[in-house]
């Protein structure tokens, strides 16, 4: 229940409740505090119990850590009926990035080998360097491709 609490800390909490409380009245609040949890521990257990009657037989494996979302997606995604941890294990990040990498600094190289790369160079790759504008071009107004903004519609 209290796994984020160090040593530090309980030793703080210790001794705050001694100066509050004073060393003869802290034992009664302590039993005090003890008892309420138990009754607050059974109170809940007395409603999952009655939860779980009243859906019946078929839930009775019913968890209701179950209802925690990312509880509930990582038993998703931990059930292989999806064949996910096969997608999972299929793909490397670490080999694609050092791909993709590779194919960038190629590119660097025979961009700055060459001078100027050509476009319809065969090998399929894109031409991703900026080319100077032509006088033609830079004449003629730009064209939004883009549709006008539509503020009813979003």
């Amino acid at each position: 229940m209290f796994n984020d609490i160090g040593a530090l800390e309980l030793v703080t909490l210790v001794v705050l409740a001694v100066l509050v409380f004073g060393p003869d009245k802290l034992p009664k609040v302590i039993q005090d505090v003890t008892r309420t949890i138990r009754k607050i521990r059974e109170f809940s257990d007395s409603a999952k119990q009655d939860i779980r009657q009243e859906l019946g037989p078929e839930f009775k494996d019913f968890e209701f850590e179950d209802l925690n979302p990312k509880t509930f997606i990582r038993k998703q995604l931990d059930n292989d009926e999806l064949g996910l941890k096969e997608i999972r294990n299929g793909f490397d990040l670490k080999k694609e990035m050092a791909e993709v990498a590779d194919a960038v600094h190629s590119r660097d190289t025979e961009a700055s080998s060459s001078g100027s790369s050509s476009s319809g160079s065969g090998s399929g790759r894109i031409d991703m360097s900026k080319k100077p504008e032509t006088p033609a071009k830079l004449d003629k107004p730009a064209v939004d491709d883009r549709p006008p903004f539509d503020a009813d519609a979003t």
